[in-house]
């Protein structure tokens, strides 16, 4: 049995917010920390929402300047490489559970559907730089997030994928011909279907970017998930949630059948 100690997976968001908490409190800015530690005012905040680790003397710097009297360095302790940002947590966790996952992506193959080598491509591709590891913590995690396709009672998993998100060589164009094979197996899963939008069309319902959409437990709610460069975040209340629904129908409608983009997937793999 391991005995080593498990380091609570919400410790990178608690550490935030007690961080935010002694600055606010010892009236320190954002900037005068990040001044003090050689971070920016940005990464201050990517700490503070439990987006980044804090690094190298970071936390001794914040916790003397701030007169937590020790609180940050404590917390810190438990703060580990768990590849899954604090933010993402609510979402994994309705993920984990829904009856029905519905995706849309314009510009890369979503998580769900990244073999390793490929997932490895996109952590790397980050900016700021992660870690290394953070990009195996993030590459494991996602692996393990895939565990969801062969949950029972089996959810319901569709896709609806821009051509872009097809042919982009992240890792070089064996690692994306290796990610094509792999999206074909998953298409083979009884509950899974994937269709990809033509690029010859003169309307289309996803011109505001990528979304996805959650039915969650008992189909009792539906969720929309969002997730840009200045933030992310849910939507759950009326008309807002119907409204995407009904894009994502349009867009299944506009897109071509499971069987002919599975055709088009395999010509794509064997031209790389």
């Amino acid at each position: 049995m391991n005995n080593e100690k498990k380091k609570a997976p919400g410790a990178s968001k608690a550490f935030g917010v007690l961080l935010r908490f002694h600055r606010e409190r010892a009236r320190v800015s954002q900037e005068a920390l990040g001044l003090k530690t050689g971070y920016s005012k940005s990464q201050v905040a990517m700490i503070e929402r439990g987006e980044r680790r804090a690094k190298g003397n970071f936390v001794g710097i914040a916790d003397e300047l701030t007169g937590a009297q020790g609180a940050l360095l404590a917390v810190a302790e438990e703060v580990t490489a768990s590849g899954v940002a604090a933010w993402f947590e609510d979402y994994l966790w309705e993920e984990a559970r829904a009856a029905g996952i519905h995706k849309y992506d314009n510009h890369l193959i979503p998580g769900l559907l990244q073999n390793e080598d490929y997932s490895r491509a996109v952590f790397a591709s980050e900016r700021p730089p992660l870690e290394s590891d953070e990009i195996e913590a993030g590459v494991t995690a996602r692996l393990e997030r895939q565990q969801v396709f062969f949950r029972k009672p089996s959810p319901l998993i569709t896709f609806v994928l821009e051509k872009a998100a097809l042919t982009k060589p992240l890792g070089g164009k064996d690692v994306l011909r290796k990610n094509l094979l792999h999206i074909l197996d998953m298409a083979e899963l009884p509950n899974v279907e994937i269709q990809l939008m033509p690029e010859d069309r003169e309307t289309h319902a996803g011109l505001n970017g990528p979304f996805t959409l959650l039915e969650t437990e008992g189909r009792r709610e539906q969720l929309v998930y969002v997730e840009g460069q200045g933030g992310r975040y849910f939507l759950s209340e009326q008309p807002d949630v119907g409204d995407v629904f009904a894009r994502y129908s349009t867009l299944r409608a506009q897109a071509f059948p499971p069987e002919e983009s599975v055709r088009r997937i395999e010509q794509a793999a064997r031209e790389l």
